[in-house]
């Protein structure tokens, strides 16, 4: 079972796939509880490029993959246009499971706090490990601080690219959920053209 495996060591898995099932049963932080299920990442197993959420929201909860809900179809439509065919793209998540507060009938989604985000990185660190990608991206503050071990700010890197001390290439920018929240028509059109240019940016990077 996952709850027994030596998360203090590397993972070391011989695909995705086996990590995927190991980490159904996963217990390493409360969140397991309340989720449905553990949402993995998907994508090609060897991919260039991977992209890193946040977490799953409540239709990822519910589908048991990431970014099929709203903030996924922005995605989709940024990468259409950006000429990134998201099949060749590793797609995940800094935390596997749905973090919310009970309102009514509704799930809110709340942010995962450093100790759930900390949990969840032994299992980010081997998607990235099998995947091997050219370029990460960091889409806002909570995967930029799973990939790069610290709270930074995405307003002042957003667009650039940061080299860990591993070698790895991870590119910050905004998380498209944070569109949707933009009430202005106007503002919220400004901000997709932003997102688009810095994806159309990590196309250029990725050659």
């Amino acid at each position: 079972m996952a709850t027994q495996l030596a998360f203090d060591e590397p993972a070391n898995f011989p695909t995705i796939e086996a990590a995927r099932d190991a980490a159904r049963t996963c217990q390493r932080c409360p969140l397991w509880r309340d989720a449905t299920e553990t949402v993995f990442g998907e994508g090609p197993e060897h991919a260039g490029l991977v992209l890193v959420g946040e977490q799953p929201g409540d239709q990822e909860d519910l589908a048991g993959r990431p970014f099929v809900g709203p903030a996924g179809k922005v995605l989709d439509e940024v990468l259409t246009e950006a000429e990134i065919d998201r099949a060749k793209v590793y797609v995940t998540n800094a935390v596997k499971h749905f973090k919310f507060e009970p309102r009514g009938k509704r799930r809110l989604h709340m942010k995962p706090n450093a100790g759930e985000i900390q949990a969840c990185r032994w299992w980010l660190d081997a998607e990235l490990s099998l995947t091997r990608p050219k370029l990460v991206v960091a889409l806002g503050a909570t995967a930029a601080q799973a990939l790069l071990g610290k709270a930074v700010p995405v307003t002042k890197l957003r667009g650039s690219v940061v080299e860990r001390d591993d070698g790895l290439r991870i590119f910050v920018t905004i998380h498209p959920s944070f569109i949707l929240r933009i009430p202005e028509e106007i503002d919220k059109q400004a901000e997709f053209r932003r997102f688009l240019a810095d994806m159309r940016e990590v196309g250029r990077l990725m050659g």
